[in-house]
């Protein structure tokens, strides 16, 4: 919805949100298309208009947000690699489309119903919030362990990745979380920890997950480092310049992605 002069401009564009984050909608379907039709990342960013880091960010957390991966990347090989839409992708895609095309039909004459629009402008841009951490895992609770104070919740990701959250037993209350329940599990770049060769190593963070680099970009105080875990989920970890350095991380070497329980905020829908 557009307001101009004053007035109410009805638009169909379809938004899916989770964990309070717009999740697959115009600009992430149309970059997904774009995948489809041309098999690349870095070619469906300049035709859509975006930049490779904005569309990687958006690839990522597209697989993380879907219970399964929407996109599949292919390394080496003889054509080189590239990037392909998974089964999964393809259906999502083909009933966005439906979805999207009933809502046209359904907003054709709403403009004219809706009356004094205002208080509904104000909620819709409250109920468009974002947040700024950088990953966000929907899963399922698998685990609940109550302690005097704080809960101790293991939600299992897709491709059953385990991931472990400690909040507090009010919390786990007011979200009514329980064995079963579909969740979300949100965690800061800046808290997470990047290590190599930790496969016999005894450290305190209750989340481990070892895998593969896919992508890192280099900056003078900070560097980003992606790792993918498994079942389409990749962790993003913020570092210092020159604690990459140190590591000197590439895609496609073997890296661990670490942090704490405490770390890790849930939230449902």
């Amino acid at each position: 919805m557009k307001n101009r002069d004053d007035k109410m401009e009805v638009s169909g564009h379809l938004w899916f949100n989770l964990a309070e984050q717009r999740f697959l909608g115009g600009e992430r379907i149309e970059l997904l298309e774009r995948i489809d039709q041309l098999g690349s990342i870095a070619k469906a960013a300049k035709a859509s208009g975006l930049s490779y880091k904005t569309a990687w960010d958006m690839v990522r957390t597209i697989n993380n947000m879907s219970h399964l991966p929407l996109v599949d990347r292919l390394t080496g090989g003889k054509g080189g690699g590239g990037t392909s839409l998974t089964p999964e992708g393809k259906r999502i895609l083909g009933q966005y489309r439906v979805i999207q095309e009933e809502l046209q039909r359904l907003l054709g004459n709403l403009g004219s119903r809706l009356g004094d629009t205002e208080d509904l402008l104000r909620f819709i841009r409250r109920m468009s919030m974002k947040v700024s951490a950088r990953n966000s895992f929907a899963g399922t609770v698998t685990g609940i362990t109550k302690g005097a104070v704080n809960s101790e919740v293991t939600l299992t990701l897709k491709g059953g990745v385990p991931l472990v959250a400690v909040i507090t037993n009010g919390a786990v209350e007011n979200l009514g979380l329980a064995a079963g329940t579909e969740a979300y599990a949100i965690i800061k770049a800046s808290s997470v920890i990047i290590g190599t060769d930790l496969h016999n190593a005894k450290v305190s963070a209750r989340n481990v997950f070892c895998g593969t680099v896919a992508k890192v970009i280099q900056g003078p105080v900070s560097s980003e480092i992606d790792v993918e875990i498994g079942g389409g989920n990749t962790v993003s970890a913020v570092i210092t310049h020159g604690s990459a350095e140190r590591l000197d991380l590439k895609p496609g070497d073997h890296a661990c992605a670490l942090f704490k329980a405490s770390s890790v905020i849930i939230g449902v829908s």
